[in-house]
């Protein structure tokens, strides 16, 4: 933690026309910010801005928010629900289909079809 707390008070000094800090965090973060393109000139309203936004993103990512209790509200965060289907194939094999979309009885035997004529076609080709 003190780690993190010493990156981020020498990225405060560097967004406060500090001088540049060493570590490669920090100076990856300036160069993301645009703080070190050359003939770059600083202007103070734009290096707050930035400190700013850098400052908020760094509180972000330390502490994710909770899960929403709410979520599948049609907001985009809820789980889509996952059709599973085991088909037997004819040479004795299993097949294992997965979609978001349900799968039908004939998409599960026209998969199976396919599937077994590409595994036919590779033991024709093993014989050769």
């Amino acid at each position: 933690m003190s780690r993190r707390a010493d990156q981020s008070e020498s990225l405060e000094r560097a967004l406060d026309g500090g001088p540049v800090p060493h570590d490669e965090d920090t100076r990856q973060m300036l160069a993301g910010a645009g703080a070190l393109q050359p003939g770059h000139q600083r202007s103070p309203a734009r290096v707050r801005a930035t400190k700013d936004a850098m400052l908020r993103e760094y509180a972000r990512a330390q502490n994710p928010p909770e899960p929403r209790e709410d979520a599948g509200s049609g907001d985009g965060l809820d789980e889509p629900v996952i059709h599973r289907e085991e088909v037997e194939l004819p040479d004795g094999g299993q097949l294992f289909l997965a979609d978001i979309e349900k799968i039908t009885p004939e998409r599960a035997e026209t998969t199976a079809a396919h599937i077994a004529r590409i595994l036919e076609s590779k033991e024709r080709d093993r014989q050769r």
